[in-house]
């Protein structure tokens, strides 16, 4: 007889879903949010876990993970199998979410500062 591997899936809680649409809303896109609110909840975790813990597919936690990885705000390992077959990657947060956090505010307010020096030369303009 064949006996079924029983796993158990991390889901987002309402303040982690919150978390989501926060940095969404900010203008993050919304498979790179929701993988980092994940890791920010969890020490280390496989793409597997991710998508089902995010409700998301393989290209979109690839995308999200090269985002970051590109960023420096995450590491991975490899971690050999059970069984035969590939080892899998395992991803954790390389920085902490605060310091993530502090990096888009920085990056944030640069932008408004640029836009707003614009303005101020567009009205030196009409001068």
């Amino acid at each position: 007889m064949i006996s079924m591997r029983e796993e158990s899936v991390q889901y987002f809680t309402e303040k982690e879903e919150e978390f989501a649409n926060l940095l969404i809303e900010i203008g993050m896109k919304r498979h790179v949010a929701k993988v980092l609110v994940f890791l920010a909840s969890t020490p280390e975790a496989t793409s597997r876990v991710i998508e089902r813990g995010t409700d998301m597919r393989q290209p979109e936690i690839s995308l999200a993970m090269n985002f970051m990885k590109d960023r420096g705000w995450i590491r991975s390992r490899e971690k050999t199998a059970e069984n035969k077959g590939r080892p899998t990657k395992v991803y954790e947060l390389e920085i902490p979410v605060t310091v993530i956090i502090d990096s888009i505010e920085e990056k944030k307010k640069n932008k408004i500062n640029n836009q707003l020096a614009l303005i101020w030369k567009l009205r030196d303009c009409l001068r």
